[in-house]
């Protein structure tokens, strides 16, 4: 049980009251005491209204089930369904023609694209990790991934043959981002290069080469005959280097496990350290201790001789948690206050520090606050953050609209009313994205009582989802998204298999993304290549109107499907295996986001939105009789052997089968069988729940 003190009527932790005062109000010179008395005073005004947010959530999802039951049997009507949702307020008018008005955008979001990482906040090796991945070598990348198509590299040190592979595939990259007037980079002897077809293109030198830069994204060319690769190339190239992870998302929300104040401490301590630019973190690497800090930024001098120098590190949002869940590190009128309010605000205090200059090398240069904002349902929710941040930044003395914010487009509601919820935050956004996760999650859990869905991987080809990725990109561009702000596209979730990536994730651009979410930062070394194969901005005037709202409104059921004993056994067990695979680690060990095998044991980088989807499928094949509560608890039990085969070289692992009335195959059961009762489908509050359980066990 928590202890705790008491700051104006809030009950927080002692640790955190501790590092709240003295190492984020202390710097910013910022009175304790009127802080918390404000704080008291927006929890006064903020919480009674997200409570009612989201019973109205509760309200619209029980007269859309009471709809669809009340014509169980029915072939679906289109028109009639609509009617019904602009009736219940479902769906709101559509705001009109505007434009966004948000000033002081960074050049990263803004006006330039390329890759974005997303990186659990809990993890300070990982988040450093991102956070240097602005650059990366183009060398490494291929010599160590299936991007480049030669044979494996052989054991006993670097292979020459694979090592010459890179080069060749290097020049041919640079023939292409960087083409010379006269020759090709393969028949460089020396750094002189003749001349660029666009001389416009080079940029300066460096302490370690040539600096160019193509749409918009920065190359640098290494030399160094002295290096081992360098000894080996005519021209003495050692390595090019690329600008790639121009954004990262540090993640509160769902690639972590935060359920109590001590996690809660951690991510904003480790956002501090981001901010002060002092975070640091020591590991064994082959015997010997590493010590990992940010990087510095790049310098260069240009072709008038003068010092420049670029960012070195990427630019930092901080995904916030949403409006659903409460945390116990603070109480407020005998209850736990919601966790977004509680991380708008401490978020926004750590970056305050930023604002006024007191990190080593500064995050926005443009006096701005970056939070991506999850899980809105509608232009209602959307506003309420606004005013949220409205508020904040009065708690802060922060000029208005300091703080801007990503609206992450999934949830059905929010997709259906998209502009309108631009609209609520139309002076503070920076950011629109897709996720087919957490969007089908929820796609399914709006139509629970409609009928049986298809499967998961047919629904990667259904109307509604087409319609999604498209309306996205064009009522973002439709109210001047572009040059303002960024426009997202998901996950590649196969870290090692990088090069299906490079075949398939350059379509993203071709959709009208700016950005898209790696799983690594070799991952964002080699989407970079696709951005100097494209010019985004420019695809983005040639894209024509957004997909019809009736599109977005198809239900992916399963009509007339008559699915084989085989079929259902196999799509039952894939979401039982990524179930399970997923909750043992996140309830016994605390990890949210991590590479986890498959059900063919390829390695996929999940987060908790893997729940969500198959807790929800699995609800939804059940509740219509698809399958049985036997089936069901067969397959968890043949998947919990698979799992504990996949992580028997694990120390600390837990098998699966010995514990199935511990936490992991509880909180597992649990988010099937009481999935269809879950808010929205979330599968936070039973994870939390057992989460809690598993800690206070240990």
């Amino acid at each position: 049980m928590t202890n705790y003190v008491t700051r104006a009527g809030i009950q927080t932790d002692p640790a955190l009251a501790a590092f709240v005062e003295r190492e984020v109000l202390g710097p910013l010179g910022h009175d304790a005491n009127n802080f918390w008395e404000g704080f008291a005073s927006l929890l006064g005004d903020f919480v009674p209204r997200n409570r009612a947010l989201l019973d109205k959530r509760e309200d619209l999802q029980a007269k859309i089930d009471a709809w669809h039951i009340e014509r169980k049997g029915q072939s679906h009507d289109v028109e009639a369904y609509r009617r019904f949702l602009e009736e219940i307020g479902y769906l709101v008018p559509e705001p009109g023609e505007f434009t966004i008005g948000t000033r002081n955008v960074d050049p990263e979001i803004a006006t330039m694209a390329g890759p974005q990482l997303v990186v659990p906040i809990l993890n300070a090796r990982f988040l450093l990790n991102a956070a240097n991945a602005r650059w990366g070598s183009l060398y490494d990348a291929l010599y160590g991934t299936d991007a480049l198509d030669a044979p494996p590299a052989r054991p006993g040190g670097y292979d020459e043959a694979r090592g010459a592979a890179v080069i060749a595939q290097g020049r041919k990259f640079l023939d292409e981002a960087l083409p010379l007037s006269e020759r090709s980079w393969a028949d460089l002897e020396s750094e002189d290069y003749g001349n660029l077809i666009d001389q416009d293109q080079f940029v300066g030198r460096t302490d370690k080469g040539l600096l160019f830069r193509n749409n918009g994204l920065h190359i640098e060319v290494q030399f160094d005959r002295e290096h081992p690769v360098g000894r080996t190339d005519k021209a003495g190239i050692s390595d090019i280097v690329l600008e790639a992870a121009l954004t990262t998302i540090a993640d509160c929300e769902d690639s972590v496990a935060a359920v109590d104040a001590e996690d809660k401490l951690l991510a904003y301590r480790n956002w501090l350290g981001i901010i002060r630019s002092d975070l640091s973190e020591s590991f064994d690497k082959g015997g010997k201790t590493v010590t990992r800090d940010l990087a510095g930024d790049k310098y260069y001098t240009d072709s008038n001789n003068t010092r420049r120098s670029l960012p070195g590190r990427s630019l930092m949002f901080v995904r916030n948690v949403g409006h659903l869940m409460t945390n116990p590190a603070m109480r407020w009128d005998g209850q736990e206050i919601p966790e977004g309010i509680l991380d708008a605000v401490m978020t926004s205090a750590i970056s305050a520090q930023d604002i006024v200059g007191l990190g080593k090398y500064g995050n926005s240069r443009k006096g701005s606050i970056y939070i991506v904002k999850p899980k809105m349902h509608g232009p209602e929710e959307c506003a309420f953050t606004n005013d949220l941040f409205d508020a904040v930044e009065d708690l802060l003395d922060l000029p208005r609209h300091t703080i801007k914010v990503g609206v992450m487009d999934e949830e059905r509601r929010t997709s259906a009313n998209l502009a309108a919820c631009i609209h609520a935050v139309k002076d503070r956004i920076v950011f629109i994205n897709t996720g087919f996760l957490d969007r089908t999650g929820d796609e399914i859990h709006t139509s629970m009582q409609a009928g049986p869905m298809m499967r998961k991987g047919e629904m990667k080809n259904s109307a509604w989802l087409r319609a999604y990725e498209a309306r996205n990109v064009g009522i973002g561009l439709a109210h001047g998204l572009s040059g303002r702000a960024q426009i997202g596209k998901g996950m590649w979730a196969a870290p090692d298999l990088m090069g299906q990536m490079m075949i398939e994730k350059i379509g993203h651009l071709r959709a009208g993304a700016n950005t898209a979410w790696v799983p690594s930062p070799t991952a964002a070394t080699l989407h970079a290549i696709h951005y100097h194969r494209e010019d985004v901005f420019e695809i983005q005037k040639g894209l024509g109107d957004a997909a019809k709202l009736d599109e977005l409104l198809t239900i992916p059921l399963a009509d007339g499907v008559n699915w084989s004993a085989d079929e259902i056994r196999e799509e039952l067990d894939n979401n039982c295996q990524g179930l399970l695979g997923y909750v043992v680690r996140w309830i016994d060990h605390g990890v949210g986001c991590s590479k986890v095998p498959d059900i063919n044991d390829v390695g996929l980088m999940e987060d908790r939105a893997t729940l969500r989807i198959s807790s929800q499928h699995i609800a939804n094949w059940r509740l219509h009789g698809v399958i049985s509560e036997e089936q069901v608890m067969d397959s968890l039990h043949r998947m919990a052997a698979k799992v504990d085969q996949q992580n028997a070289g694990d120390p600390f692992y837990e098998p699966l089968l010995e514990n199935e009335n511990g936490p992991a195959f509880s909180a597992a059961r649990d988010l099937i069988f009481k999935g269809v009762e879950q808010p929205s489908g979330y599968t936070e509050p039973l994870l939390h729940q057992w989460r809690q359980r598993r800690k206070a066990s240990v």
